[in-house]
């Protein structure tokens, strides 16, 4: 009886002892508190008994009365975080809730004021970050990032004076980097990136940090020089791409640096500088990225002292024409990517020697000759499509096609068999290329044995198609023939008479308009490139068959549009700006010459003007295969319009017939993609890379053009400026369905970049659905229209819904459903909560489809 009277006190005891740490003022009540609020119990493989220093994650001092670290990640804990729970963790340092669910932080966490090591990363956080964060002076890791923090950056972060790394990316804090974050000169890591800071960086950033080994500021707009990093001599990791710095890149190649990554910024001059920078230590480098810049010269870095380079991507500069840089020196290259860099000649067969090269793209150059056998093993990416290259591709080659990730050998003279890919893969990877398999190795040309006269229809199928063959290049040739005679006849009728008077009246569908000139051969017309050319206002009335409605290509906003051919076999598009303008002509010519000056891959170039009277007229390169409006929406797909820049579809040229329509690209994930992708650098290189910046004020389908390459190029670009400040804006407002929702409200009186930006968003729309803007009818909705029928979905999590069918099974629905979510940011109501062009072209970029499969 004895025994049982003690060992019921025992039991009592143990009871009571765990009672009491459970009382309020504890650190384990505190904790268990914290975790059952926030969803956790112990039915979730979390044991909460026993003291708080044995639970899963949490650390107590030497004598295990306090406790000092807290580890509580990936437990799906959600909401708020209570008061009165972690903040009164007294002698914590470390506290871990990344990958969770939280939204809020409670207001006393900021009294933790021996905390060393935060981690809040990948959570749901939201709202300013409070200036208390100066509290935590003993600070020496923050880690923010994956959040939705917003606002400033607080100054108060100068107090944190033992802050080793600071990594806020993936938010949207805004403003500059404030000055106080020079006080802390013991960083060695900073992670800024994916947030919308802008302004220059704080002077002497570059000597306030000599420990600091890792920086990143991608996918900002902060503007600077290369300069303002010439002093981080123990840098080994630098990457500011996607921001607005300028200068030349020889002043970043200094110290130690191993990773240097400056793309999709505006940084100019001579590539071959660099290498004269005798301090830096080129066998250092093991990631290079300078694409998507100006950069000019030819392509000479010390790379055969970079032994140690893994990565190089020189693609989209403005480099010399020139051969094939030699890299077979570089043999630990695993990605190389030289697209659009002006390379000539044939691709060298040492590449192979690059055994572990796992990506290689040289697409979108004048690259000609055979391409080599490329016996690399670990080779996963290939593009060399957008080339000259010629004769077959090796078998070897093809041979290992199927074993990567991807591949694309489109629009040049190439030749393979086919046998072994499917008909999509053909027309997608190989576009443009022959299929040079025998007929009784040629899937599309023989049916699989299914009866006894199979050879007898073979015989009547090639003989008809001979037949049909035939008589189509008849009527081929007859439609030439009456082609060039119409142009032949009409225009010496106009060169014959040597003075040809005005005034002169021209008449379309919508409208007429007059150019009021007394003698048009001395009304001259100004082609930049061809300066010398001695071209008058009569050559554009011969080259246009006096502007007759047979040459007439589109009436548009700013005026109709017509096709001709000007002296020299220049192809031309010409506009006539009809709407008044209050510029005088020599103002209108300044405006006119700069918009001349303005190139990029993604615009449409202009060639020349033409003041005619108190007419403007913009000449511009022919695109042959018209614009997106009628490809997507005016017609079945392959039927021409006359609102296309063309005649005709189809399109010959060094790399065979083209014809958008009945290859069926448009209804394609890829290739809407591309038109999404190549318009939104045309933007961004207009709001970031012009200046002053321009706004285009009337982006819409009907702006984005289709050259002979296929590439997108945005037309129009600063016309709305012609017209003077009286109309511009007015001009701006005039486009159902692209009109932004600030511009309904009184104080709203001019366009910004903000609204060229919801246009865009809308024309990403449109890719994504495949509906107009306006007018088309939408699935239990009544008088709505495209943008907010879509951004409903979105809000819903069912924007898969408005996927357009047919390019539904062309590609991974995620990718177009990110891409929907791209457009709601773009189209949100409050201009300022719609990201920036350069953020827009990141954005795609991160979603690119692969080209096959």
């Amino acid at each position: 009886m004895a025994f049982g009277f003690f060992g019921s006190l025992l039991i009592l005891t143990l009871l009571f002892k765990h009672f009491t740490c459970q009382l309020p003022n504890t650190d384990e009540f505190y904790v268990s508190n914290f975790l059952k609020k926030m969803g956790l119990n112990s039915s979730m493989s979390y044991n909460f008994s026993g003291s708080v220093c044995s639970w899963k994650g949490m650390h107590c001092d030497t004598k295990k009365e306090n406790l000092i670290g807290l580890k509580a990640s990936s437990l799906g804990l959600s909401g708020i975080i209570p008061d009165t729970t972690i903040g009164k963790l007294a002698k914590l340092q470390s506290l871990d809730l990344s990958n969770n669910k939280i939204t809020a932080l409670p207001s006393d966490i900021w009294s933790l004021g021996s905390l060393k090591w935060l981690n809040l990363s990948s959570n749901q956080i939201s709202g300013s970050l409070p200036n208390n964060v100066g509290n935590f002076g003993l600070l020496e890791v923050i880690d923010l990032s994956g959040n939705n923090f917003s606002g400033e950056i607080p100054a108060t972060i100068t107090s944190l004076l033992s802050l080793q790394v600071l990594n806020l990316a993936g938010n949207g804090f805004e403003w500059s980097i404030p000055r106080g974050i020079l006080n802390c000169k013991a960083l060695v890591s900073v992670d800024l990136s994916s947030n919308r800071l802008n302004g220059s960086l704080p002077d002497g950033f570059d000597a306030a940090f000599p420990k600091l080994k890792t920086l990143n500021l991608a996918r900002n707009e902060i503007h600077g020089l290369d300069t303002d990093f010439a002093e981080l001599m123990s840098l080994t990791s630098l990457n500011i791409s996607r921001n607005l710095f300028k200068g030349s890149v020889m002043g970043v190649f200094q110290g130690q640096l191993k990773v240097i990554d400056l793309s999709m910024n505006q940084f100019q001059g001579h590539i071959s500088k660099v290498q004269f920078n005798s301090t830096y230590k080129w066998s250092h480098l093991v990631y290079l990225d300078l694409s998507e810049n100006q950069l000019s010269g030819e392509i000479s870095l010390n790379l055969s002292q970079a032994q140690n380079l893994r990565h190089l991507n020189l693609a989209y500069n403005r480099f010399a024409i020139q051969k094939f840089p030699r890299i077979e020196m570089l043999l630990g290259l695993e990605y190389l990517n030289l697209s659009k860099t002006n390379l000539i000649g044939h691709i060298p067969g040492e590449i192979s020697q690059l055994s572990i090269l796992h990506t290689l793209d040289v697409s979108s150059n004048r690259l000609s000759g055979q391409i080599p056998s490329l016996a690399n093993k670990s080779l996963k990416v290939l593009d060399v499509s957008h080339n000259n290259l010629s004769g077959e591709i090796p078998v070897s080659l093809l041979e290992k096609l199927p074993l990567m990730e991807r591949y694309n050998f489109s629009y040049n003279n190439l030749t393979l068999c086919a046998l072994g890919f499917s008909p999509e893969t053909f027309k997608t990877a190989f576009y443009g290329s022959s299929n040079s398999c025998p007929i009784a190795a040629n899937p599309v040309l023989i049916e699989r044995r299914g009866n006894g006269h199979k050879g007898l229809k073979l015989a009547l199928a090639l003989t008809l198609s001979t037949v049909c063959l035939l008589a189509g290049l008849l009527i081929l040739a007859f439609g030439c023939r009456r082609k060039s005679r119409k142009w032949v006849v009409k225009q010496p009728s106009y060169k014959e008479e040597q003075h040809v008077s005005g005034p002169f009246s021209f008449q379309t569908d919508s409208t007429t308009w007059v150019a009021d000139v007394k003698q048009a051969t001395s009304v001259p017309v100004v082609i930049f490139e061809k300066p010398l050319l001695n071209i008058t206002f009569a050559d554009l009335l011969s080259a246009t068959s006096n502007f007759d409605r047979g040459t007439l290509l589109a009436e548009g906003k700013f005026g109709p549009v017509y096709r001709g051919f000007l002296p020299g076999g220049i192809h031309v598009a010409v506009k006539v700006l009809v709407h008044g303008s209050t510029l005088t002509d020599q103002e209108a010519a300044r405006e006119l010459e700069y918009l001349g000056r303005i190139k990029h891959p993604n615009l449409v170039p202009l060639t020349g003007y033409c003041l005619a009277g108190d007419q403007r007229i913009a000449i511009y390169d022919y695109m042959e295969n018209g614009n997106f409006q009628n490809l997507l929406h005016d017609l079945p797909l392959g039927v021409q319009a006359t609102e296309d820049w063309s005649n005709d579809t189809w399109v010959e040229d060094n790399n065979g017939i083209q014809n958008v329509g009945s290859e069926g690209l448009l209804t394609t994930w890829a290739f809407r993609h591309k038109i999404a992708l190549g318009t939104a650098r045309a933007l961004a290189f207009l709001h970031h890379g012009c200046s002053p910046p321009i706004i285009h004020r009337d982006v819409k389908a009907s702006s984005v053009y289709l050259d002979l390459n296929l590439e997108p190029r945005l037309s129009d670009f600063g016309l709305a400026k012609i017209f003077g400040t009286d109309l511009e804006d007015e001009i701006a407002r005039s486009s159902p369905g692209y009109v932004p929702p600030e511009f309904s409200q009184l104080e709203c009186h001019a366009s910004t970049p903000k609204s060229d930006i919801y246009c865009f968003g809308v024309v990403l729309f449109e890719l994504i659905t495949g509906r107009k803007p306006i007018g088309d009818d939408y699935p239990e909705e009544q008088e709505t229209n495209l943008v907010s029928w879509v951004r409903g979905l979105v809000r819903k999590n069912q924007g898969s819904k408005a996927i357009d069918p047919k390019i539904r099974d062309t590609g991974p629905d995620y990718q177009m459903e990110e891409a929907l979510k791209i457009g709601y940011l773009c189209t949100a109501d409050i201009p300022s909560k719609r990201p920036s062009m350069q953020q827009i072209v990141g954005l795609l970029k991160d979603i690119e489809p692969r080209t096959s499969l």
